[in-house]
């Protein structure tokens, strides 16, 4: 969708759109769209939309009103965005092409502004590329927005939503597309392709480069596979030279089928949004590379095929990491850890990063525990905690913290090995944390987002429609925003 920010309202455009808060929602209205939409009961509550009709100079124009809620509320940004997305819900396959956005008596500053035209745009993000029956009155028709009566600066600030939007559009592409299109290597390059001109470093280590390194946890998840298992990182180095960076690690399993320890039929298809983690940190990357944020941070995640092939591990292996820890694999279907374990490993031992904040689809009990309302927070720092914590509520990418502790972490002792990759039934997010929380090295601040229950949408969301969401990709540059780059 183009987003035209313009002085004069086209003569051609007949849909025409304002942001309205509670209490002032009928405040301008000529009498006959005042009434109607007191008749509709349209009060400017948060998402509510009203259309009506006007003559305007011998023209039928058709008017919504799209309600931002209360001015003061103290989530107000979303609530903008939330407005914004309303009114894509309401016309992206209406049949009109274009639609004026009219700001001039909302109230607004550049920031509100930009807010209304992010959710507008995330709102009207679909992945249509393979259906080639779709009717005509499904098809999205919307595809330009002029936006009149903007406050100064608003193209400044809808130029850094923009790079994030992108960011979002770019996480939701990965975790849509399907397995035997996305894996890997296609992984690899759809972000070769994306980072093409930003400036971004991106370095790519195959199955030989890991074979030296050590890294047979991360190897042995990827053997039954027939695609090679990869790490990518992504480097933007936009802070001082000489700063340490920080690290945002993504968990890329392209399809699980849970290897040996087979998962059942029904819902396996769901396997191919496994790597929702590093596909919310290359969209992040995407991001903060686009907008040029003065920070250094450096993506990185662990790519590979969980399939349950002869070559497979089997329950029961042990496996050496390339921390030199031993792992007893007790369910190949634990899998996800055992690509962090090694990546987390290699990112302190390549980067010496000041913190890390890994993504994750990690564990169904997280789906449990928060259902999809929150993804699942541990952390080893306090001060991190609450800097993701309130990244996450300003961004509408919610956490929730979740505890860590020894008693938990005598789980997951192996007999045979240093650690083995499950625990009990009972706690299984918690111990899928704590084993990774055992490859982190001298006290460096990390973070754990288990992520499983947020990366998919069975419904429409706020500023997504049924879908991949691009859930973390917000969380992270506000992260940046707020955190590494003041």
């Amino acid at each position: 969708m183009q987003i035209l920010i313009s002085d004069t309202t086209p003569a051609s455009v007949r849909l025409i759109a304002r942001i309205t808060h509670q209490c002032e929602a009928l405040a301008g209205l000529d009498a006959a769209l005042s009434e109607g939409a007191a008749a509709a009961r349209f009060g400017g509550r948060v998402g509510q939309v009203f259309e009506g009709f006007t003559v305007d100079n011998g023209a039928l124009r058709r008017i919504a009103l799209a309600g931002a809620g209360e001015r003061t509320a103290t989530d107000r940004m979303l609530n903008l965005e939330k407005a914004g997305a309303a009114l894509t819900a309401k016309y992206l396959v209406s049949g009109e092409t274009e639609m004026v956005l009219d700001l001039a008596a909302a109230g607004l500053t550049a920031p509100d502004a930009a807010a209304v035209l992010l959710g507008l745009r995330l709102r009207g993000w679909r992945h249509d590329a393979y259906r080639t029956k779709l009717a005509a009155d499904k098809k999205p028709s919307l595809a330009t927005v002029h936006v009149v009566g903007a406050p100064a600066g608003t193209a400044e600030a809808w130029a850094r939503e923009a790079a994030l939007a992108a960011g979002v559009e770019f996480t939701r592409k990965l975790v849509t597309e399907p397995a035997n299109l996305l894996y890997p290597a296609t992984f690899v390059a759809a972000c070769e392709e994306a980072f093409a001109g930003t400036g971004a470093e991106l370095t790519v280590l195959g199955e030989a480069e890991m074979t030296a390194l050590g890294m047979g946890a991360l190897l042995g998840v990827g053997q039954g596979s027939e695609r090679e298992s990869k790490l990518l990182a992504i480097r933007w180095n936009g802070g001082e030279a000489g700063d340490k960076p920080t690290v945002f690690i993504g968990k890329g399993v392209t399809f699980d089928t849970g290897g040996i320890s087979l998962k059942p039929g029904p819902g396996m298809e769901d396997m191919k949004w496994d790597m929702g983690g590093a596909g919310a940190v290359a969209g992040a990357m995407l991001a903060l590379a686009t907008r040029k944020a003065k920070a250094n941070i450096i993506g990185v995640v662990g790519l590979v095929e969980n399939m349950p092939d002869g070559k497979a591990q089997r329950p029961g292996d042990v496996v050496t990491t390339m921390s030199g820890q031993t792992v007893e694999v007790l369910n190949t279907d634990a899998e996800g850890r055992l690509v962090l374990c090694d990546v987390i490993h290699w990112v302190q031992e390549q980067y010496d990063p000041a913190r890390m904040v890994d993504l994750a689809t990690l564990t169904g009990a997280m789906i449990i525990s928060l259902g999809h309302e929150y993804g699942g927070m541990f952390a080893n720092d306090d001060t991190l905690a609450a800097q993701l914590d309130a990244a996450g509520k300003a961004t509408g990418d919610k956490l929730w913290r979740m505890p860590l502790g020894s008693a938990y972490d005598k789980l997951i002792d192996s007999p045979i090995a240093d650690i083995k990759n499950i625990g009990p039934r009972e706690a299984g997010s918690i111990t899928a944390a704590q084993f990774l929380q055992r490859f982190v090295k001298n006290g460096t601040p990390w973070a754990h987002l288990d992520i499983a229950g947020m990366v998919w949408s069975n419904k429409p969301g706020h500023s997504w429609d049924k879908g991949a969401t691009g859930y973390g990709v917000r969380l992270l540059d506000r992260f940046a925003r707020d955190v590494l780059e003041r």
